[in-house]
Parts: C-alpha cells; structure tokens; sequence
C-alpha cells in the first residue's frame, strides 16, 4: 500500500517543521565549542522519517481535533529527536553496533572520531531536557511539563531505551527467548515512540485515560516498527534503507525473523498495529484519524 497523498503531504510538513526547530534548539549566547555544535548538529540534522516528533505533534492534534495545539507540543517534539539522535549516535559506535554509515552517509565516529561523537550524543541527551523544559513558553502548563519530563528521564532511561540497550547487547542467537526479545523491543525502541504520543497527549492536557490510550498505541506500533526494521533488515534495500542490509544477521542479532521466521513475524506486526488501533478508538478523541493512517503507513513501508 503506498502513502496517501494527504498523509505523504502532512509528513512532509511536519518533518519540514521538525527541521526548522531543530536548527534552533542551542541558544544563540551559549559559548559551545564549534566542533562539538558541527558533531551534533551532523547528526542532528541528517533528516530521516522525523518518526516520533511527529507522532507527537499527532498525537496533540488528535486530542483537540485543532491543528494547533500542536505548536505545544513542538518542544517536546524536539526533544525526543534529541534523545533518539544521540541514541543513534552512541549506538553506531565501535564499542556498540559498529556501524559505518548512518541514513547514507558516513556516521558520526567515521567524522569526528570516536571521543566527539560519544560527547556529541552526550551534550544531545542533556540539552533534550532543557528543551523539554521551554515547554512552558509554548502555553503547557508546568505541572503537565514536569510530568513529560519526568517520564522521558524513565522511558529513554534506565528502566526504558537504555536497559532494553543493555538487554540487547547482552543477547545471543540461540540463547534469548521470543519473550526476552520482545523485552529488548519494548525498552530498545518502543518505549521512547509510546513517549511521544503521551507527550504530545500531554501538550493537549489530555486526560488520563487518552494519555494512557496514546501510549498504549505508542507501545505497540513501537514493537511493530522495530519488527519490521528486522523484516527489512533482510529484505530491504540499502538504498532505501540508507544503511547496510543483513547487518543482523552478520553480527548474529536475535530479531523476530531469526526466531520466528518471516512470514510470523509479519503477521505480529499486523496484529499489533490492530491492537494499537482498538486503543485509540476506545477513548473519545476528536480526531485520531491522522495517527491512524501513520500506523497503516508504518506496516506497510519499505524504508
């Protein structure tokens, strides 16, 4: 299935408005060294789908039904970004994924070298909140900003992308069950998209149980994403992807494919994106459609 013109129309727009706030989140009168700022800002503004900050500022269009209560949302739509860069960037590294090339260009340790990029992605994950924090010039109330805050602290942290991290670099094929794979998804990749659509609920001043209805659905087509990732990872091409394909299979990763085979896992990935769809249903939205076609738009992707 190809992507709407509506929907390919409102990606490029969004990701087009992502962009423009990221070339503005380090204060102007901030005396940050110029190789650390090119190190960041290579990686920073590299493009790439603009995933999660999107589904932020969706996820707050979808509770009011009015575009722009999305604009209060665009800090912690920056944000996130942040957080997933310099994820990216860490992981990349020689110690980690050793990656050479990252959305077809070289990575950032093949440019700067392996001590800049760890403290670009250092400098990246800090100013995030700092980011998060400016929430508050854009109408959110504190109480709402302090809560987003202290989520994202859990959900990209220890107990959420940072341990599903841990868990991943530790598994083995052969040895991680379908259910410790499943965990290392959840943490590793799903947990910071199911962030933001409860940011971007937030923003909104949604109530509890839309918030915990958008992370519900941020959780599942988070799993679903990074299954297909694994799909693609087999079946893709390079060009599309902007990265080696097979890159799992040669540094003997454990993905769904590996232990369920391809044709389960894209039948997992169709019935979570069911799953993240019942959920949003069920608790009054004025205008959940926007995520709904994003969902559909991610099972079925190439890239």
């Amino acid at each position: 299935m190809k992507t709407s013109v509506a929907l390919h129309t409102y990606l490029q727009e969004q990701r087009a408005r992502v962009e423009a706030a990221l070339q503005n989140v380090f204060p102007v009168d901030w005396a940050i060294p110029e190789r650390l700022r090119e190190a960041m800002d290579y990686s920073l503004l590299a493009g790439g789908k603009r995933l999660r900050p999107i589904l932020a500022l969706a996820a707050a269009e979808a509770v009011t039904g009015k575009e722009e209560t999305s604009d209060r949302a665009l800090a912690f739509a920056c944000a996130v970004e942040m957080i997933h860069t310099y994820s990216l960037v860490h992981d990349d590294l020689p110690a980690m994924d050793n990656d050479d090339y990252r959305r077809g260009r070289p990575t950032n340790h093949k440019v700067f070298g392996d001590a800049m990029a760890i403290l670009a992605g250092d400098g990246l994950l800090t100013h995030a909140f700092h980011v998060a924090s400016r929430a508050t010039d854009d109408g959110v109330p504190a109480e709402r900003a302090l809560a987003v805050i202290r989520e994202l602290s859990c959900y990209a942290g220890l107990p959420g992308m940072v341990g599903g991290q841990v868990s991943d670099m530790l598994g083995e094929q052969g040895i991680t069950s379908l259910e410790q794979l499943e965990h290392i998804h959840l943490h590793k990749t799903s947990d910071l998209i199911a962030f933001s659509l409860r940011a971007g609920g937030h923003a909104a001043e949604a109530d509890e149980r839309q918030v915990e209805a958008l992370g519900r659905f941020g959780r599942n087509i988070g799993l679903a994403f990074q299954i297909q990732d694994d799909i693609l990872d087999l079946t893709g091409s390079a060009d599309k992807l902007g990265k080696p394909v097979k890159s799992d299979e040669r540094q003997h990763k454990v993905t769904y494919p590996y232990l369920l085979g391809l044709d389960e896992s894209r039948r997992r990935v169709s019935e979570l994106t069911r799953e993240a769809t019942d959920a949003l249903l069920q608790v009054g939205l004025a205008k959940p459609e926007r995520l709904l076609e994003i969902a559909d738009y991610l099972l079925n992707r190439d890239h």
